[in-house]
């Protein structure tokens, strides 16, 4: 949540994706309609599409958003959507829980464009809910993920070792807090407890295996210090690579079009079947 996204004093090289081919309302298994959108890529007809999932505050709308997605669409098709209560989507934010199955609507819905390869990159909370959809939606459901990035995220639930945290929980737990993210973020959150309390990231990340992991995280992360894509990476057994980056913040906001850049190449190469580099 930086005030300017990396490279913008100088303005990003990459044109945003303005215009994009294709927007859809997609109904979740919960019956939730998601606001997404697919734009087709550096050629159409690509097999591999890039599924964005933004960070708490974030909808597809966002010019940091359409910015990662423009990276992205020179390498393949991206898919990015609203998560529930966030822009134009319906429903209320469960802030990490059922956004599961936003993710897995979109995952489906790359596949029904003729998708066969699907990457998921997620960012933040996006970040939470890519790790756990990837172990939820295992083996070959039209919902299941063919490698997984995870940007800037939380590796356990309830944290609260940082300012910046600490207004999150305030922000989702007070209805003040509520009625601020509802007026001023445009971010409607849910506002009763999970119950149950829903699989952490660090304890989906074991379920993950065969599917390629990357996990990124800048050093100067003023919401998760570097505890949290540590304990990810030994969650997985050294099967993950961790991308530490050197001073950067958080998620979207912070992430260079050079890094976008090699995430999406990763992707690539994970959604090939071959080892990232």
């Amino acid at each position: 949540m930086n005030r300017r996204p990396a490279g913008d004093e100088d303005g990003s090289s990459v044109r945003p994706v303005t215009e994009p081919s294709r927007r859809a309302t997609l109904r979740t298994q919960d019956a939730v309609a998601i606001d997404a959108s697919h734009h087709p890529g550096p050629a159409p007809g690509t097999d591999l599409a890039i599924v964005v999932a933004h960070g708490f505050t974030g909808d597809l709308e966002r010019p940091h958003v359409r910015r990662a997605a423009a990276v992205f669409a020179q390498r393949a098709a991206v898919i990015t959507f609203s998560f529930r209560g966030h822009g134009r989507s319906g429903g209320r934010s469960t802030v990490g829980d059922r956004e599961v199955l936003d993710l897995a609507a979109a995952v489906a819905w790359a596949r029904s464009l003729g998708h066969t390869r699907v990457v998921t990159v997620g960012f933040s909370m996006g970040g939470s809910v890519v790790l756990r959809h990837a172990a939820m939606y295992r083996g070959r459901t039209e919902a299941h993920t063919d490698g997984v990035v995870a940007v800037s995220a939380p590796a356990r639930w309830f944290y609260r070792g940082t300012a910046p945290m600490r207004r999150v929980h305030w922000a989702v737990t007070r209805p003040t807090g509520r009625m601020v993210s509802r007026l001023g973020l445009r971010t409607r959150i849910h506002p009763r407890d999970w119950d149950p309390v829903p699989l952490s990231p660090v304890e989906s990340v074991p379920l993950l295996a065969p599917t390629p992991l990357l996990v990124v995280h800048g050093d100067s992360d003023p919401y998760f210090p570097v505890d949290h894509p540590r304990m990810l990476v030994e969650a997985s057994g050294g099967s993950a690579e961790l991308w530490l980056e050197p001073g950067m913040g958080h998620a979207e906001h912070a992430a260079s079009d050079a890094l976008l850049t090699r995430i999406g190449d990763w992707a690539a190469k994970a959604g090939a079947g071959g080892a990232a580099e």
